[in-house]
């Protein structure tokens, strides 16, 4: 399958990407077929250069845009965005960034540690109401 995707350039913390059509197995800045743009983030406003007949010809012949490379493509014109992400732009939802390796193990501590509390706090409520019916039973006794 071929995909158009994006291909990292550029110095380390200061990325542009290039948008190339590549085979969907290489590597993400392996070997590619052919340049189509070019895209730079950390400008204001971002820049996109698309060379809008390559890409319709890549298009037509079934290369297939990964998520951020619809979003590029769709910006400048060459293709329509999709139903989703009109909906989700409407209804003013924001697409939160995926989370960290690191804070996705973090998450699963925390639940872990909150299913472990919560049987200690069952734990401490039993022995709370046999000490209580233990001291009524003390008190009644020696009023008897």
């Amino acid at each position: 399958m071929i995909k158009i995707r994006l291909r990292r350039v550029g110095a380390k913390k200061k990325p542009q990407y290039r948008l190339v059509v590549a085979d969907a197995r290489s590597p993400r800045d392996g070997a590619f077929i052919d340049i189509i743009g070019h895209y730079n983030p950390l400008t204001d406003p971002e820049t996109v250069v698309i060379a809008e007949d390559k890409a319709r010809h890549w298009l037509e012949r079934g290369a297939q845009p990964t998520d951020t490379a619809a979003r590029l493509l769709a910006k400048v014109g060459i293709i329509e965005e999709s139903k989703a992400r009109k909906e989700k732009i409407e209804a003013g939802i924001t697409v939160k960034p995926k989370a960290s390796k690191k804070k996705a193990k973090a998450g699963v501590t925390e639940k872990s540690e909150t299913s472990k509390e919560e049987p200690e706090a069952i734990i401490t409520e039993e022995p709370e109401t046999s000490k209580e019916e233990s001291e009524a039973g003390i008190t009644e006794e020696p009023e008897t």
